[in-house]
């Protein structure tokens, strides 16, 4: 299996999802509260972006726009931050 390949699995099948779950529950943490804190607000945003540029790579993964060096560094980079949750 490619490099990009297993990049798109990673983000697709754990990545994004972990996010939108992440996401959802600040949403109800805030709910709850009725207020969001200054740092919620930069949590949630933080994450939003992060969701969007892993959105951004998969895309260019569908285009054939990442190369199979770029991919392998990215998924060497998402793998230790798994690994370190």
């Amino acid at each position: 299996m490619k490099h990009t390949e297993k990049l798109q699995n990673l983000l697709e099948n754990e990545v994004i999802p972990d996010l939108e779950v992440a996401i959802d529950e600040l949403f109800e943490m805030i709910d709850k509260s009725k207020n969001a804190t200054s740092q919620q607000k930069a949590d949630l945003e933080e994450m939003r972006d992060m969701r969007t540029e892993c959105f951004a790579i998969v895309e260019e993964i569908k285009r054939d726009e990442l190369d199979e060096e770029e991919a392998k560094e990215l998924l060497s980079e998402l793998v230790e931050l798994k690994t370190e949750e």
